[in-house]
C-alpha cells in the first residue's frame, strides 16, 4: 500500500514540475473530499489553502481506518453525483433531477444539512439495537440455565416414574408369590390325597391277591371243613373286610380351578395411576392478575325454539383447535363452539330432555347428566358432536364429575348423595358423608375433579362447598359466615395449581379459595358484568370459561 500511495504523490509533483529534478516522496496522509493522497509537505499546503483547509485528512498507515466518501452516482443522469434529499417524495436525488423533477417540492435540501439528523436518529437505533442485544443474550442465558434445569428434572421425574412403576410390579409380584403359595399349598394336598389312594389301592390290589391264592388253596383242598370255615367267613364278611381298607375322608379336593374376574382386573389396571405429569404452562391462568374479558359465546343458535340456558361448560382441544362444549338446558341440547377457517362455528346435539351437568371423559370426549328421563350420556367430540352410549340409572343425577378413565362420581338430590359409577352406570358405592353434621348434601348439583383426584361438590341447598375423597371422607367444609358466605353457590372448578373457584348465583361473583378450602377473594363480581354465573372452566393459554344464562363469558388471566 505504502508503495502504491508514494508513486501517486510522485506522479503528482512531476505533473506540478516536471522539469525539477525532486527526489519523490512518499505520501502519508489522504484527504478524503479531494480523494487523493498527501506527503507532509503537500498537508502544510493543504492548510493553508481556505477552500481546503477544513477537509478531512487522515494519516495513512497499515492499521488506520480511512474514512470514504462513498460517491453515489444518479441513476438518471449517470454523470451526477446525489447530493440532495427530496424530503417531500423521501428520495436522494441529483442536482439536475431537482431542476426538472422537483422544483415543485417544497423541502430539498442537500445530504450533508441531515447527515446530523440522520447520525442522530442511528445512534438511537444502535442504542436500540445494543439494548435488544443485551436482553436477548441474558434470555439466552436463562434459557441455558432452564434447559439445565429441565434436564435434571427430567432425569429426576424419569428415575421417580420408574420407581412407581417398580413398586407397582411389586405389588402385583406379591400377589403373585401369594397366589402361587395357596397354589402350590393346594396342588401338594391334592396330589398328597391322590397318592395316598394309590397307596391305599396298591394295598387293596395285594390284599386280594393274597385272599384269591387262599381261595385257591381252600378249593384245592380235601378238608371239608376248612371249605366250610372259609364258606362262613365270606358269608359273615370277615374275610373281604380285611382285605379292604376305606381311605375315603372328608373335604376331599376334587379338583383345583383359577377364576379370574377380566372386567374386574382390566377396571383395575385402567384405574391403576403411577402418578401424572402435571405441565404448568407459561400461558397458565394467574389467579393473582385481574381477570380481563376476552370474549363472548353467544349459547343460541340457528334452530333454536327457546332461549338459551347454558349450565355447565367444560373445554377440549380436539386436532389442535380449542374447542367450547355447553349444555343448553332450555333447548335440551349439548352445544359445541369451535372457531374453523378462522370463523367461529358450532355443533348442536339434541336430547329428549334437559342437559345438565358435563365432564371430560378423554380428549375427545364428554359426559352429561341429564336428570330428567335419569340419563347420563357420553359424547364424542370431533369437534362436532356425536352421541355414542345413553346410560340409564335409577336416579336424577345433575352434577358429574371424571374420577378416572373408567370411574365417575354424580351428585343426586334423592336421596342427597354422590355416587361412585362405572362407565356402565353401576354404582359401584354411594357417599353419605355425616361429618360435621348429619346432612352436609342436600342438592350436590355441580362437582369437580381436583388435580390430587378428590371431588369438590357445590351444594346449593346447604350453601357450601365439600371436598371428598373417592372412599368418602371429608376433606374439609367451606361454608363461612359473613361477607364470604355462599349464598346460592353453583358452578365449581379446580386449576392446575389446585386453586379453586366457585360461582354465586345470587352474589353475581366468582369466589376464588386455596387448594385447603381457604378464601382468598372475590375473583370476577358485578362490577366486572358478572350476572346470574352457572358453570365454570378453567383451560389452557390462561383463560377461564364462565356459563351466564345465554352465554359463556372468556376471560384471561395471564
Amino acid at each position: 500500500m505504502t508503495s502504491s500511495l508514494a508513486l501517486s504523490s510522485r506522479d503528482s509533483w512531476t505533473h506540478l514540475a516536471p522539469d525539477l529534478k525532486i527526489r519523490p516522496t512518499a505520501a502519508t496522509s489522504w484527504c478524503s473530499v479531494c480523494d487523493d493522497t498527501l506527503c507532509e509537505r503537500c498537508i502544510r499546503v493543504h492548510k493553508r489553502i481556505p477552500s481546503s483547509r477544513h477537509h478531512d485528512v487522515v494519516h495513512v498507515s497499515g492499521e488506520a481506518k480511512v474514512k470514504v466518501k462513498t460517491k453515489v452516482m444518479c441513476k438518471v443522469h449517470k454523470d451526477e453525483n446525489i447530493k440532495y434529499i427530496c424530503k417531500d417524495c423521501k428520495t436522494a436525488v441529483c442536482q439536475t433531477c431537482c431542476k426538472i423533477h422537483h422544483r415543485n417540492c417544497d423541502l430539498v435540501v442537500e445530504i450533508g444539512s441531515e447527515i446530523p439528523a440522520m447520525k442522530t436518529e442511528l445512534r438511537r437505533n444502535k442504542e436500540d439495537l445494543l439494548k435488544k442485544h443485551d436482553e436477548m443474550k441474558t434470555h439466552i442465558d436463562k434459557q441455558n440455565v432452564k434447559v439445565n434445569e429441565a434436564l435434571t428434572l427430567y432425569v429426576q421425574i424419569e428415575s421417580n416414574i420408574k420407581s412407581a412403576s417398580l413398586k407397582a410390579i411389586e405389588v402385583i409380584k406379591v400377589k403373585e408369590r401369594k397366589l402361587l403359595a395357596e397354589l402350590k399349598e393346594i396342588s401338594d394336598k391334592h396330589i398328597g390325597e391322590l397318592k395316598a389312594d394309590i397307596k391305599s389301592g396298591e394295598m387293596s390290589v395285594q390284599m386280594y391277591q393274597q385272599q384269591a391264592e387262599l381261595l385257591d388253596q381252600t378249593l384245592q383242598s380235601e378238608c371239608g371243613m376248612g371249605v366250610y370255615k372259609m364258606y362262613q367267613g365270606y358269608v359273615a364278611g370277615d374275610v373281604e373286610a380285611v382285605g379292604v381298607t376305606d381311605v375315603k375322608e372328608k373335604r376331599r379336593i376334587a379338583r383345583i380351578m383359577f377364576s379370574q374376574d377380566t372386567d374386574k382386573l382390566s377396571r383395575a389396571l385402567d384405574d391403576l395411576q403411577l402418578g401424572e405429569i402435571d405441565v404448568l404452562y407459561e400461558g397458565v391462568l394467574d389467579l393473582k392478575a385481574a381477570p380481563v374479558l376476552q370474549d363472548t359465546i353467544n349459547v343460541r343458535v340457528a334452530g333454536d325454539v327457546r332461549r338459551a340456558h347454558s349450565i355447565d361448560v367444560t373445554v377440549l382441544v380436539v386436532n389442535g383447535t380449542d374447542t367450547v362444549v355447553v349444555t343448553d338446558k332450555n333447548n335440551n341440547s349439548v352445544k359445541s363452539f369451535y372457531t374453523r377457517n378462522s370463523q367461529l362455528d358450532h355443533s348442536s346435539l339434541s336430547l329428549i330432555t334437559n342437559p345438565y351437568g358435563i365432564t371430560k371423559l378423554k380428549d375427545n370426549q364428554v359426559a352429561v347428566t341429564v336428570p330428567g328421563s335419569s340419563q347420563i350420556v357420553t359424547v364424542q367430540v370431533n369437534p362436532d358432536l356425536v352421541l355414542l352410549s345413553t346410560i340409564t340409572g335409577s336416579k336424577e343425577y345433575r352434577g358429574i364429575t371424571s374420577l378416572t378413565p373408567s370411574t365417575l362420581a354424580a351428585g343426586s338430590d334423592s336421596p342427597p348423595c354422590v355416587d361412585i359409577l362405572d362407565v356402565a352406570g353401576h354404582v359401584l358405592r354411594s357417599i353419605f358423608p355425616d361429618h360435621p353434621s348429619r346432612y352436609i348434601l342436600k342438592y350436590p348439583y355441580f362437582l369437580c375433579t381436583t388435580r390430587t383426584g378428590n371431588i369438590l361438590v357445590s351444594d346449593v341447598g346447604s350453601k357450601c362447598v365439600v371436598c371428598l375423597t373417592p372412599e368418602g371422607d371429608v376433606v374439609f367444609t367451606y361454608s363461612p359466615k359473613g361477607d364470604t358466605a355462599l349464598k346460592y353457590p353453583l358452578g365449581i372448578t379446580s386449576t392446575s395449581t389446585g386453586d379453586i373457584l366457585v360461582t354465586d348465583y345470587h352474589l353475581h361473583r366468582v369466589i376464588h379459595l386455596t387448594e385447603s378450602g381457604q378464601f382468598v377473594r372475590n375473583i370476577l363480581t358485578s362490577q366486572d358484568g358478572v350476572k346470574s354465573p352457572w358453570g365454570a372452566c378453567v383451560g389452557g393459554h390462561g383463560r377461564m370459561y364462565l356459563c351466564t344464562p345465554d352465554e359463556v363469558r372468556v376471560y384471561t388471566c395471564k
